[in-house]
């Protein structure tokens, strides 16, 4: 490996390469260029910021420390002056860093799920550097403050549909694990793209904590919601509608059905499920009722507590006939924002307990980026979908829709 003590020699770098020596990495032959560089550069800023001074400023020697960059570790000698005004940009104060990069690939790797001890792994392998755990939980911490304030951002006036789902995550809090429900709300705008309006922590999934979730959204700007397509939580919709009164609330057909499920006899899911699909399958609302009514007639007396179950919810489940197929298909089930949960299960699968609920955010954080570079077209058809909505809510989209 080149000297980090002495001026860079080409000849013996031309050499080294000739040896089939890597460029880059611990025992690449650049390492003593960039540091001969970089030392350049930081003579030129202090020269530079003498000459700027009115006072009888000077040199007053160098301090050293280790950088660590892509091409490897060296000793870096930076100048210092006597009134210690000289503050360098190249390589600030408190760098050991030579640029964005490390950085910028550690949150890249985290991104994708790695853990921290493959991160490191990975980083020895490509470029020679000895990077402790404590060090990439310092790096990746920095995401957290992008998604404090990427949590109290401000959102749009009004969002046509909006999704609102629970997922599970085990945490450690005082010596001791604990489950978690995270809240995530998944919004589709009036450009018809897809945006997580916000990801919350609770102890667990309940109307309560919703309701808290649904005023943070409200200070935050949003002013009406359309319809929102949640599970089968009791008291969910009460607490959207308090907060959102206008709001149509459709509960999730497929929820509806799994659950339902849960309560019928394995020998008769079978032919349940077709008399079922009668029901949730109608063409309109006056067919689906009296489906309904001939599921109840066949099955009441073997499951009645299923068949009482749709009948409970069946204001809410049956909104969506009113409207025409491509709306019908983005409303009647909550799976639009179970595909985001699927990234997240895709990057926390390999992680047992969190450590913090930090630890947890900002991989979740990381997970909406990853979702989010699919999300650049429309939703497929909207500007249809978002002209009949005008219509069924009348007046209600005038002003966004600048008609």
């Amino acid at each position: 490996m080149t000297d980090n003590n002495t001026e860079f020699d080409f000849q013996k770098a031309l050499k080294g390469i000739q040896e089939g020596k890597p460029f880059t990495g611990k025992d690449g032959v650049l390492t003593s260029l960039i540091k001969n560089l970089t030392e350049a550069a930081l003579e030129a800023e202090i020269d530079t910021h003498l000459g700027k001074e009115v006072a009888a400023n000077r040199r007053n020697g160098k301090s050293k420390k280790t950088i660590k960059s892509l091409n490897g570790n060296f000793e870096l000698e930076t100048p210092r002056d006597r009134d210690s005004t000289f503050s360098p940009k190249i390589v600030k104060k408190h760098q050991t860093t030579i640029s964005d990069e490390i950085e910028q690939k550690i949150i890249a790797l985290y991104g994708l799920g790695m853990s921290y001890n493959d991160i490191a792994s990975h980083l020895k392998g490509i470029y020679g550097l000895e990077i402790s755990n404590g060090t990439l939980s310092a790096v990746t911490d920095k995401i957290i403050h992008t998604v404090k304030e990427w949590q109290a951002r401000p959102l749009e006036n009004v969002y046509p549909i909006v999704w609102l789902d629970a997922i599970h995550y085990k945490i450690k809090e005082n010596g001791k694990v604990c489950s978690k429900a995270v809240y995530t709300i998944l919004g589709v705008n009036i450009e018809g793209r897809k945006e997580v309006l916000g990801l919350y922590i609770s102890e667990n999934e309940g109307a309560n904590f919703w309701l808290q979730v649904l005023t943070d959204i409200s200070n935050r700007g949003v002013k009406d919601i359309l319809i929102a397509c949640v599970d089968g939580l009791k008291g969910f919709p009460e607490a959207i509608e308090s907060i959102f009164p206008e709001t149509e609330v459709q509960l999730c057909v497929v929820h509806q059905i799994r659950n339902s499920l849960r309560y019928v006899g394995s020998k008769n899911q079978k032919e349940f499920m077709v008399d079922l699909k009668r029901v949730y399958k109608a063409v309109n609302k006056e067919l689906a009722e009296s489906e309904l009514d001939t599921l109840e007639s066949k099955w009441n007396d073997k499951y009645p507590i299923v068949i009482k179950s749709w009948r409970n919810n069946w204001d809410r489940l049956s909104q969506y006939f009113k409207y025409p197929e491509d709306i019908r298909r983005i409303i009647y089930t909550t799976n639009t924002i179970e595909a985001v949960h699927r990234q997240f299960r895709k990057l926390t699968k390999i992680k047992g307990a969190f450590p913090n609920q930090d630890s947890l955010l900002k991989l979740l954080y990381m997970g909406i980026q990853n979702a989010s570079k699919k999300w650049t077209m429309p939703t497929q058809n909207w500007s249809l979908t978002i002209s009949q909505l005008a219509i069924f809510f009348e007046g209600r989209l005038d002003k966004e829709l600048r008609i």
